[in-house]
C-alpha cells in the first residue's frame, strides 16, 4: 500500500485493496431476498439530512466507500428518488444498519431472506493514528538531534557578549520597546501550521476544516495571523510617532501596504491560470488587507500624540481599554451591523437567519442558501463567478459555491484584528510581564466563555455556532480568546523566563509573508513537492507533508541567518 506503517495485503479474496485511497474500504453487499433492494446512505456529518442513494441491489454488489464519517444505512424495497424527503412513503424500509468501519478493511453486509441485516468484518481495518505517532516519532528524534549538535557546537565556541546578554533571565519588568521574540514564535507557529495544512497534512480529517459548524484545528491558523497582525498595530504606530511621521503619511503608508496585500492575494489566486470572467476577487491575503487598512486607519486616526498614562492606580489599570474607546464604538457598531445583516436581511427563497449550509441541509428546503445572508450579499457584490467554487461543505453537503474569504465576513474579521490590538495596547501600557499576562490571560477566559455561550457549548443549533466559513462571532470570539491564551503562554516561557528562544518557528515568524507566497507560488513544484506511486496511505503524505514544511523552516532559517527580511 506504499508504507509498511500500514502495511495490508494487496488483494483479498479478488479485490484490489491498492485502488483504495486514504478514509476508503471495500463493503460486499448481498441479499437473499427475490427482489431487488435499494440501499440509502446517511453521514454523521451531515447535519438535519436526508439519506442519498448509494445503489440498487440485486443478489451482490461491492462498494468502495469513506470511512471518513460515521455512517448509517437504510435499505428499501423500492427506489425513493435520490434522496428521502418524506417522513412516510410508499417505499417499505427493509433493514436499517449502522457499520463500524475502518480504513483498508473489507466488510460483507447480509439482508437474509427475513429481512434481517448484519454487517460483518472480513478484513481487520489498518490503525489510522499509528503513521501519525511514527510521524511525531521521527520529528522529536530529529529536533532532539539537531539540537544536540548545536550544544555540541556552542560547547566549543566562546559565547559571545551579545548571546549571554540576550539569554539572561528577564526582570520582572520588560522595556516595551524592545521586540517580543514570543510574538514572532507565535507568528512563526502559524505560519508553519499554515504550510502544513495546505501541504495536506497527512490527509487527517482532524487536520482539516470543518465540513460547515464546529472547529478543527486548521479552522485557528488564518484568525490567529489575523489577531497577531492586530497586536503590533499599536507598536507600529507608536514607534512611528516617535520618529515625528506624520498621521497623513502614516495613513498612505497603511493604503500602500493594504493595496500590495490585496493585489498578492488576486495574483495568487491565478496561479492556475488567469481566466478572468471567473476569476476569484478575495481570498487570504485580500482579507488581510482589508482588514488591516481598516484598523489601522482607525488606530492612526483615533491616537493621542503625546499621551501619558494616569498616575492614579485604578485609572491606569484600565488604561488599556480607555486609550481605545473610540475604536471600540466604531468596532461595535461594525459587530451590531454585521448581526443585523446577518439575522435581519431577507433573502430571496431562503427568508431571515439562515447560517446553513444550504444543498441536503434541512431536507434540502435550503438548496441554494448556502451561508443565508453571508452568502446572498458576496454574490450580489462579487457575482457567483466571482468567489470561491470550492467550499468545505461541497463534499458533504452538495451544496452550492461560497466564498469563505469574502467580502461580507470581512466585517467580522475587521473586529478580530481590533481584538489584537487590545492585546498591543496592553502591551505598552503595562509594564510588569504579570501584569501583562494577567490581563491577557483574562481577556482569553472571557471571550471563549462568551463565545462558546453563543454558541451555546455546541456544534450544531446553537444561537450563532462557531463556523469559520462565515467568520461567526462566537468564531472570532473562541479563536481570540485561545490567542490571548497562547501568546500569555509563549511570552513567560520565551521572553521572561527565557527557557526557550522561540527556534526554529522565530525564523518563519520573521518571514511569514515570504514563506506565505512563496508556499503557494511552489506548490506542487520539486523540491518541495513530490509523490510516489498512489500516495494513498497517511504515512507517505505526512512524510510528503513534514518534508515542505521543514523545507520552508529551513529557507526561512537561512534568510534569518542572512538578515533578509521580507514585508510589504
Amino acid at each position: 500500500m506504499g508504507s509498511w506503517v500500514e502495511q495490508t495485503v494487496s488483494r483479498f479474496r479478488g479485490l484490489d485493496l491498492q485502488r483504495l485511497s486514504i478514509d476508503e474500504a471495500f463493503v460486499n453487499v448481498s441479499s437473499r431476498l427475490q427482489t431487488p433492494v435499494w440501499m440509502y446512505s446517511l453521514s454523521d456529518e451531515c447535519h438535519r439530512c436526508p439519506y442519498s442513494r448509494v445503489q440498487e441491489i440485486r443478489r451482490q454488489h461491492v462498494l468502495r466507500v469513506s470511512t471518513k464519517y460515521g455512517v448509517n444505512w437504510r435499505f428499501f424495497d423500492k427506489d425513493v428518488g435520490p434522496y428521502t424527503l418524506e417522513a412516510s412513503t410508499e417505499a417499505r424500509v427493509v433493514c436499517d444498519l449502522r457499520p463500524d468501519m475502518g480504513e483498508f478493511g473489507v466488510y460483507d453486509v447480509l439482508i437474509d431472506d427475513t429481512e434481517k441485516c448484519a454487517v460483518t468484518t472480513a478484513l481487520e481495518p489498518v490503525n489510522i493514528y499509528l503513521p501519525f505517532v511514527v510521524f511525531i516519532i521521527i520529528l522529536l528524534c530529529l529536533i532532539i538531534s539537531i539540537r544536540g549538535i548545536c550544544i555540541a557546537k556552542h560547547y566549543y565556541r566562546r559565547r559571545s557578549e551579545e548571546n549571554a546578554e540576550e539569554e539572561q533571565q528577564a526582570s520582572s519588568e520588560i522595556p516595551a520597546r524592545r521586540r517580543l521574540r514570543s510574538l514572532d514564535t507565535f507568528r512563526g507557529l502559524c505560519i508553519v501550521l499554515m504550510v502544513f495544512v495546505n501541504s495536506g497534512a497527512g490527509g487527517y480529517t482532524q487536520l482539516e476544516h470543518a465540513t460547515w459548524n464546529g472547529i478543527h484545528f486548521a479552522d485557528v491558523i488564518f484568525p490567529w495571523f489575523l489577531w497577531i497582525m492586530g497586536v503590533c498595530i499599536p507598536m507600529s504606530v507608536k514607534s512611528q510617532l516617535v520618529r515625528n511621521a506624520t498621521k497623513k503619511d502614516m495613513l498612505l503608508n497603511v493604503l500602500r501596504r493594504s493595496i500590495t496585500l490585496f493585489a498578492i492575494g488576486v495574483c495568487l489566486n491565478t496561479i492556475w491560470g488567469a481566466q478572468l470572467e471567473n476569476l476569484r476577487i478575495f481570498g487570504v491575503l485580500q482579507r488581510f488587507g482589508v482588514a488591516y487598512f481598516v484598523v489601522a486607519s482607525l488606530h492612526i486616526i483615533f491616537r493621542k500624540i503625546g499621551s501619558l498614562p494616569p498616575q492614579n492606580a485604578i485609572a491606569r489599570a484600565v488604561y488599556d481599554i480607555r486609550l481605545l474607546l473610540a475604536e471600540w464604538g466604531v468596532m461595535l457598531l461594525i459587530v451590531a451591523v454585521h448581526l443585523i445583516l446577518a439575522f435581519g436581511l431577507s433573502v430571496p427563497g431562503c427568508g431571515r437567519g439562515y447560517l446553513g449550509p444550504g444543498g441536503m441541509h434541512e431536507m434540502l428546503r435550503y438548496n441554494h442558501c448556502i451561508g443565508g445572508a453571508t452568502g446572498y450579499i458576496d454574490r450580489l457584490i462579487l457575482t457567483t463567478s466571482h468567489i470561491y467554487q470550492h467550499p468545505t461543505a461541497v463534499k458533504v453537503y452538495g451544496s452550492s459555491a461560497f466564498d469563505p474569504e469574502g467580502a461580507f465576513g470581512c466585517l467580522l474579521t475587521i473586529f478580530q484584528v481590533f481584538l489584537g490590538v487590545q492585546c498591543g495596547a496592553i502591551l505598552l501600557v503595562h509594564s510588569d510581564w504579570r501584569s501583562r499576562v494577567k490581563r491577557w490571560t483574562v481577556w482569553g477566559a472571557v471571550l471563549g466563555i462568551v463565545g462558546a455561550a453563543l454558541c451555546e457549548f455546541k456544534k450544531e443549533d446553537g444561537l450563532i455556532p462557531i463556523n469559520k466559513n462565515m467568520w461567526s462571532l462566537s468564531f472570532v470570539l473562541v479563536t481570540s480568546g485561545l490567542a490571548f491564551i497562547l501568546l500569555a503562554a509563549m511570552y513567560v516561557v520565551v521572553d521572561v523566563r527565557a527557557i526557550w528562544r522561540g527556534a526554529p518557528l522565530v525564523y518563519a515568524g520573521m518571514n511569514a509573508i515570504a514563506i506565505y507566497v512563496g508556499h503557494q507560488v511552489f506548490h506542487k513544484m520539486l523540491p518541495w513537492h513530490w509523490s510516489i506511486g498512489a500516495m494513498n496511505t497517511h504515512f507517505v503524505r505526512l512524510l510528503e507533508s513534514g518534508w515542505t514544511t521543514a523545507l520552508w523552516v529551513g529557507i526561512a532559517y537561512y534568510l534569518y541567518k542572512r538578515k533578509l527580511f521580507y514585508s510589504v
